[in-house]
């Protein structure tokens, strides 16, 4: 099993150090309908929260234009543009990298124009494989997530691996450098809780791949399951799950508590990658 740190990969001209620390990345949704109720339409709450963000440790931010959730209408490639385009002018306010969270390629490329310098898929080019054209022509990161319609599986884990596998294949065949890939297991899409449990649970299995793991388990249905509890209140089941995936391997946890969970990912770095009493 491959064990090798990843390489560097640099993000809107920052160098992301795989190894040696977890990075967070904020969750700005620029939709009405967001499944955590945290959507921001207007320029200035976005700003706001941008900046509130950097204030409180954020290393990226991800703006998205579509909610994910299940059951989610589908949003056209005009209506998101017109969503994520003032969402990203207004959070560069924050002067942190930004990523375009969206499957589809014309929505990256109008990101791209107006400040995104990553791409994070949802559908690791299952849906749109000219996301990796597009990546490796801007030359920028891109995040490759496990998805699939159903929860069938034969073998959790190695299935995930292998779908992973072939979606860093349809990357690199488009002229994206492996430094420029990370890869998500998908908590929470095309999984019951039990199996969004379990891949938790198994997640320093994906180093297998040689590339920086990203990890979205923030105010998930699963936390809300297993505590009876609504979105509002996963606050401390979020946190535990991103314990546990620091502790697993994970080197980026996308967020939506930026303070609390930045404060959780200092503690797991200091038990998982040691500490040094500052001088």
């Amino acid at each position: 099993m491959t064990t090798l740190t990843p390489e560097p990969t640099m993000i809107g001209g920052r160098e992301f150090r795989w190894g040696i620390r977890t990075f967070v990345m904020g969750i700005l949704n620029a939709t009405p309908d967001s499944f955590s109720g945290d959507g921001l339409l207007l320029a200035d709450a976005v700003a706001d929260r941008a900046r509130t963000f950097a204030d409180a440790g954020a290393d990226i931010l991800d703006v998205g234009g579509e909610s994910t959730r299940p059951g989610a209408p589908p949003v056209s490639v005009e209506d998101e543009s017109r969503r994520i385009i003032p969402a990203l002018q207004a959070a560069s306010a924050a002067s942190l990298p930004m990523s375009i969270d969206t499957y589809k390629s014309d929505v990256a490329r109008a990101a791209l124009r107006h400040g995104a310098c990553m791409i994070n898929d949802v559908w690791g080019l299952q849906h749109d494989p000219r996301l990796a054209e597009l990546a490796a022509q801007a030359g920028v990161p891109l995040a490759l997530m496990h998805n699939q319609h159903g929860t069938e599986y034969r073998d959790l884990v190695p299935q995930v691996i292998e779908r992973l596998a072939r979606s860093v294949d349809t990357a690199v065949a488009a002229g994206v450098p492996r430094r420029n890939i990370l890869v998500d297991p998908g908590f929470g899409f095309g999984k019951t809780a039990e199996q969004n449990l379990e891949l938790l649970r198994r997640l320093g299995e994906l180093r297998v791949l040689g590339l920086p793991i990203l990890v979205g388990t923030s105010r998930k249905s699963t936390i809300g399951m297993v505590l009876g509890l609504p979105v509002e209140e996963r606050l401390e089941g979020t946190a535990a799950t991103v314990a546990i995936a620091i502790a697993n391997g994970a080197d980026m946890v996308r967020v939506h508590d930026v303070r609390e969970m930045t404060r959780v990912a200092r503690m797991s770095d200091a038990i998982v990658r040691g500490w040094t009493r500052p001088r």
